[in-house]
């Protein structure tokens, strides 16, 4: 069984993709935009964080089974940086994000026409699949489709929905109300041609339309490591003389529900609760602060001071309307925090009531309130409950991750 997988920027969750299918020696080949050559001399020269954002770009395969498409990606990052932001619009830019997946997309496509060995797969990602797939059904190769955040459907009515309940918040939505007729029918399309759909969680799966007969894969991702560096019975050693520290990461708009956390410290209105924001501003920063004016605001840095700024709070609440599976949960747990999520977070599973936090429903400011004021009174369990969502982190790796959707594919085609 081969595999030829495609996607433009291979994040975390791709990695670990490959590696399982390179574990397997089901991996045909990787089709990417750009590739980063830890060993050239002109990368070690760079400044450190440059360093480490490029080599983001490096895969644990061999350079030969790497093919990859860097023109339209590369004026993607530079051009916005020399003032040229009209390239990247969303979905008409020549150089917006659309157009590097559907250029990865019909050149995979084009690869599979006239490459003479042919793989019995090719492993794709939404938005990015339809060329390839039809391709792919011509020459009688199976199609599978990972599917990392809830089916568009699901997205755009629960977007919908929040635009009609905080119109105010509207614009911090994001593409779920605002893609066209045409890249919705995309995914259909998409979709439709998968034989094999891959995702995070049931989240994701209870997404898909209910007519669906194909066979499905659910593979939750994994968690970080604890910095060996640290010291993890320092998880017990935080001081509650001070303000409990609720913290926020991710974009800040309302698909996250920001909007519900801002209620909730409101409603607490309480000088003992600290509410820390890290993320990216989908409005100006007047916008949040006339929702909320009392928070600590982080911007967004590398993952390792990330990770540190988790180790500084308290627990951490995420109460999204939509996501797939939100990565950030379980890095939060791998630090020692406890969690206050809703089940669209994709991650009702990391949640023992009580335990390793608590599991809260969508649009529901009161009853985050109500979990955050328990924490505000029980300040003696925060530690060992950040213990014991740790432990429960652990529970879930990367190489588990790939290797299980490995595994999956050659007993479904096999």
């Amino acid at each position: 069984m081969k595999v030829i997988l495609s996607h433009p920027t291979g994040n975390r969750n791709v990695r670990a993709v490959m590696t399982g299918l390179a574990n397997a020696d089901m991996l045909a080949g990787f089709n990417t935009t750009l590739v980063a050559d830890p060993d050239a001399l002109w990368i070690k020269l760079l400044p450190n964080n440059l360093r480490k954002e490029w080599l983001r770009r490096s895969f644990p395969v061999s350079k030969s089974k790497i093919h990859t498409r860097p023109v339209i990606e590369l004026a993607r990052i530079i051009m916005p940086k020399l003032g040229y932001k009209n390239c990247i619009e969303h979905e008409k830019g020549w150089a917006s994000i659309d157009a590097v997946y559907h250029d990865l997309d019909r050149n995979t496509a084009k690869q599979l026409a006239t490459n003479k060995l042919k793989p019995d797969a090719v492993y794709a990602y939404e938005d990015g699949a339809l060329e390839t797939f039809k391709q792919a059904k011509i020459l009688g190769i199976k199609c599978i489709y990972d599917l990392p955040i809830a089916y568009w459907k699901t997205v755009k009515q629960l977007m919908n929905q929040e635009a009609e309940r905080l119109p105010q918040w509207a614009p911090t939505l994001g593409g779920g109300i605002h893609d066209s007729a045409a890249k919705l029918e995309r995914k259909t399309q998409e979709f439709e041609l998968a034989d094999v759909v891959v995702g995070p969680g049931s989240f994701v799966m209870d997404s898909l339309p209910a007519y669906t007969n194909k066979k499905l894969i659910v593979s939750p991702f994994g968690s970080p490591e604890f910095d060996k560096t640290c010291d993890e019975s320092s998880i017990g050693l935080k001081s509650t003389n001070k303000p409990l520290r609720v913290l926020f990461a991710g974009s800040m708009g309302q698909r996250k529900g920001l909007a519900d956390l801002f209620t909730a410290i409101k409603k607490i209105n309480s000088k003992n609760v600290e509410l820390v924001v890290m993320g990216s501003l989908l409005a100006p920063a007047e916008f949040y602060r006339n929702e909320l004016a009392d928070f600590t605001y982080e911007a967004g840095r590398p993952n390792e001071k990330v990770l540190e700024l988790m180790r500084s709070c308290d627990v951490f609440c995420l109460p999204s309307i939509v996501e797939g599976r939100a990565l950030v949960m379980q890095e939060a747990m791998s630090q020692g925090l406890p969690l206050i999520i809703t089940p669209n977070t994709g991650g009702a599973d990391l949640i023992e009531e009580g335990e390793t936090g608590f599991l809260v429903p969508t649009c529901s400011p009161e009853i985050i309130a109500e979990k955050i004021s328990w924490f505000m009174d029980n300040r003696n369990r925060v530690a060992e409950m950040g213990r014991k969502a740790m432990k429960k982190a652990t529970g879930y790796t990367w190489d588990a991750y790939g290797n299980r959707i490995a595994q999956s594919i050659t007993q479904y085609f096999e």
